[in-house]
């Protein structure tokens, strides 16, 4: 038979009920933490607190100080809808544009605009079916680079993709009232939607690390869906190896 000491079942009652409120207070702790949802800005650069027309004009200003851009996505312009890839700086920028026909390469230096594409689309720029000359002269073009006169009527529709600061004054404008969304992330990156008449106006996904950069555009009337990245990175821009380069002089004669 084993003796118990004086004191001990008492001591031992001690014990269970001071264990016992320890467990409670460590639930209550876990619930506590539970039922308090963690700040969705806490840790960000604070632009998901503002107001709608705040963060517009914070991402638009942050888009406008950066020196350079990587733009790419779905474009719906009248009946066409362009795929594009063009990384933009403020002096010209480089990258490929495609149509449901046709596909073709963009650089831009300055005022020194070039085009380079196959003979398809050459031939097809003349408008209807080319004739045995035209095709001929279209093989000639074929992986060259184009240089487009500033006169053409062709060079405002081509450059238009390498101007960045145009280009990001047509995008990043919203139409309609605008109010913030749902926090989310983005490529791994936080972000805070702002949208515009309930989105039918178009939303706009903004980086909440960092500067708040724009890095997704869904455009009004389903008119595409534009990736923005490689903000502020180094884009280099170089000639053709003249080798390469078609002159056409004044026009090249294109039908569209």
């Amino acid at each position: 038979m084993i003796a118990f000491l004086p004191g001990t079942r008492r001591r031992r009652g001690v014990v269970r009920r001071a264990a016992a409120g320890t467990a409670c207070v460590s639930l209550a702790v876990a619930l506590t933490a539970c039922g308090s949802p963690e700040d969705p800005d806490a840790g960000t650069n604070g632009v998901g607190k503002l107001s709608p027309t705040k963060i517009q004009q914070k991402t638009l200003a942050a888009a406008e100080g950066a020196p350079t851009v990587r733009i790419s996505g779905k474009l719906v312009s009248g009946r066409r809808t362009y795929e594009l890839d063009m990384q933009l700086t403020g002096n010209g920028g480089k990258g490929e544009v495609s149509t449901k026909d046709t596909e073709f390469s963009l650089l831009r230096i300055g005022k020194e605009l070039y085009v380079k594409a196959d003979a398809g689309f050459w031939a097809h720029q003349e408008g209807g079916t080319p004739s045995r000359t035209d095709s001929a002269a279209a093989a000639k073009l074929d992986g060259k680079y184009v240089k487009v006169p500033a006169a053409d009527r062709t060079y405002r529709q081509f450059s238009g993709f390498t101007e960045k600061d145009a280009l990001l004054d047509t995008l990043l404008t919203l139409h309609g009232k605008l109010a913030r969304g749902e926090h989310s992330t983005l490529g791994g990156t936080r972000t805070i939607r702002i949208s515009a008449a309930q989105g039918n106006g178009g939303t706009l996904d903004v980086s909440l690390e960092g500067k708040p950069y724009p890095l997704r555009l869904n455009r009004a009337g389903g008119a595409g869906t534009v990736q923005f990245a490689d903000w502020g990175k180094r884009i280099d821009l170089a000639e053709p190896d003249k080798n390469d380069v078609v002159d056409y002089g004044e026009s090249i004669g294109s039908g569209n």
